[in-house]
C-alpha cells in the first residue's frame, strides 16, 4: 500500500491511502471525500534457503545442502477508488479495489534429491466497501470481496498448479474519542477455496486441496495531537484465526502481529514515515499426519516438510517512506521501502529440515484527488 507500507502497515484507525481504508477497517473510506483513484505497486524480493538433514524415503526427499530457492521475487500492484455521495444527500462513501492479497513462493526444483519441491500462492481480491457517517465522531463500514486464488505444490509427488475461489465478507466501526485521537477494529471472514486435482502420489489419481485464508480481526488507535498536528502516531493489533483454516491449520498456530507507524508533516506537501512491525512466528511445534483434506503417504514427516516451504517466520520488520502532494496539479506521489530480517528454524523429529527467510520491499503510488478530496 502506498503509504501504510512505510508505516509499518499501520492503518486501521487513519489509513493515508484509500487502498488501506478499502481493503483493511470500511469505516475508514469514509475518511475520504469526494473522488479519488490510485494506483500502487510493489517489488518484493525474498532470500529463501533450505537444507535436508537425512532422506525422506516415503515421498523421495534426499539429503541437500543449503540450497536458495528458484522461485522469482513477487510484483504485486493494488487499485482503488473511492466516491464519496453526500451531494447526493447521503453521508456514504463507497469505495472499490484490485487488491493482491497474497503472494509467495519457494522453488527448489534444480535439486534432483527434492523430487520436485516446490509451493506457490497468489491471491488476487475484488473488492467492495462502503463506510456510512453516522455521527461526526462515529462511522461504520462494510465490505465484500470476490477472491481468486492460484496454488501450486505444495505436496511433493505429481502436483501441478490449481484454481480456487471464495467470498469474503467484514465490517469495522471507526470512533473519534478525541477530536485528534481515532479508534477502530474490523473482523474479516474466512476465505475458503478448493484446488481442485491439485496432488497426486500415484499416476492417474489426483485428490483435492481445502485451503482457508483464516478469519482475521483487527484493532487500532492513531493520534494526530503532537507538534501541532503534524506528527501522525498509529498502533495496530491484528489476530488471524489458523486454528480453523484449511490446510494452514496444520502448519500454523493462531497469529498476533503488531503494526507501529509515524508520520510527519513539515509543511502541507512533505509526509516522512517510519514504521516497524512484529509478528509472532506462527509455526506449529506439533503437526498432524493430513493437511487440506489429504493424507499424504509420508504422514507428519510429509507435512513437516510442506511446514518448512510455509516458514514465515522472521518475526520482525521495518519500513520507511515520504509522500509529496501536487506534484501535478491534483496528484500526490508516495514512495517507501522495507525489509525484514533473516531467521532461520528447524523442523523435523527423524530427520531436520531447515529454513531460512529473509527479504525486502520497494513500493510507490500515484493518488489522483478530484475536487481536492483529501484525506478528512
Amino acid at each position: 500500500m502506498p503509504a501504510s507500507g512505510a508505516l509499518g502497515g499501520a492503518s486501521i484507525a487513519s489509513p493515508q491511502d484509500i487502498q488501506s481504508a478499502i481493503n483493511g477497517n470500511p469505516a475508514t473510506v469514509r475518511q475520504y471525500r469526494g473522488t479519488q483513484f490510485s494506483f500502487s505497486g510493489a517489488w518484493m524480493e525474498p532470500t529463501y534457503n533450505l537444507t535436508q538433514d537425512g532422506a525422506l524415503p516415503l515421498f523421495g526427499v534426499s539429503s541437500f545442502s543449503q540450497t536458495k530457492s528458484d522461485a522469482p521475487g513477487v510484483a504485486a500492484g493494488n487499485i482503488g477508488l473511492t466516491q464519496e455521495l453526500s451531494a447526493s444527500g447521503l453521508p456514504l462513501t463507497m469505495g472499490m479495489g484490485l487488491i493482491s492479497a497474497a503472494g509467495a513462493g519457494a522453488d527448489f526444483r534444480q535439486v534432483p534429491e527434492s523430487n520436485g519441491t516446490h509451493a506457490s500462492l497468489t491471491i488476487i481480491d475484488i473488492v467492495g466497501s462502503a463506510g456510512l457517517e453516522l455521527t461526526d465522531n462515529l462511522h461504520v463500514g462494510g465490505t465484500f470481496a470476490l477472491s481468486t486464488a492460484t496454488m501450486s505444490g505444495p505436496f511433493v509427488g505429481i502436483t501441478g498448479s490449481s484454481t480456487g475461489y471464495g467470498i469474503r465478507g467484514g465490517v469495522g466501526v471507526n470512533y473519534a474519542i478525541l477530536p485528534q485521537t481515532n479508534i477502530g477494529a474490523y473482523w474479516k471472514s474466512q476465505t475458503s477455496f478448493t484446488f481442485d486435482n491439485l496432488a497426486g502420489f500415484t499416476a492417474g489419481s489426483f485428490v483435492d486441496v481445502a485451503a482457508d485464508r483464516p478469519e482475521t480481526f483487527g484493532i487500532g488507535i492513531s493520534n494526530q495531537s503532537l507538534m501541532d498536528g503534524k506528527l501522525l502516531l498509529a498502533v495496530d493489533g491484528v489476530f488471524q484465526k489458523y486454528s480453523d483454516a484449511d490446510l494452514f491449520t496444520a502448519l500454523y498456530d493462531d497469529q498476533w502481529s503488531l503494526h507501529v507507524g509515524a508520520q510527519y508533516s513539515p509543511t502541507t506537501r512533505c509526509r516522512w514515515r517510519i514504521g516497524y512491525a512484529f509478528a509472532e512466528n506462527p509455526l506449529r511445534s506439533i503437526v498432524p499426519a493430513g493437511a487440506g483434506g489429504v493424507l499424504p503417504p509420508g504422514g507428519v514427516d510429509h507435512i513437516t516438510y510442506i511446514q518448512s516451504l510455509f516458514a514465515n517466520i522472521p518475526e520482525h520488520r521495518i519500513t520507511g517512506g515520504f509522500g509529496i502532494s501536487d506534484i501535478c496539479p491534483g496528484v500526490d506521489l508516495d514512495l517507501y521501502a522495507g525489509g525484514m530480517f533473516e531467521d532461520s528454524v528447524d523442523l523435523g523429529s527423524t530427520t531436520t529440515t531447515t529454513a531460512s527467510l529473509e527479504g525486502y520491499w520497494v513500493g510507490f503510488g500515484l493518488t489522483w484527488r478530484f475536487c481536492r478530496g483529501m484525506c478528512h
